[in-house]
């Protein structure tokens, strides 16, 4: 069945940088969509950044668009997301998540089938 272990969360001053990374085992597939999305406390999930494996194309939520990176090391079956220029509103449980389906990426990765423990990532 298919694991994931994220680490890289912590805390972070405000315009700092920090790197989030995932390790992912007994995912069967090699075209499907990957990525991140976040829960602060009392909100919802929001989906943050998603790659699909297949050819390589991401998509960001609005609000971290042009501060956060997605990627895959397929070699080591390991997703990161970089994360620039943070702000306070950056603060929640960071969670990677993966697709059981061989398909694109939905609209709102917090809908993907299988996710991790998550990591908290403080900002202040």
């Amino acid at each position: 069945h298919v694991q994931l272990v994220e680490s890289g969360g912590g805390s972070v001053q405000a315009g700092g940088s920090l790197r989030l990374t995932c390790v992912i085992s007994g995912d069967s597939f090699s075209r499907n969509c990957k990525g991140w999305f976040r829960q602060a406390p009392g909100k919802e999930r929001e989906g943050v950044a998603g790659i699909y494996t297949g050819r390589r194309s991401t998509h960001y939520h609005t609000s971290v668009k042009g501060r956060f990176t997605i990627s895959m090391n397929d070699a080591e079956n390991t997703l990161y997301l970089q994360m620039n220029s943070v702000k306070l509103e950056d603060t929640a449980t960071y969670y990677c998540a993966v697709d059981h389906q061989p398909r694109t990426c939905p609209a709102d990765v917090s809908e993907l089938d299988y996710w991790g423990q998550g990591t908290q990532v403080t900002v202040s």
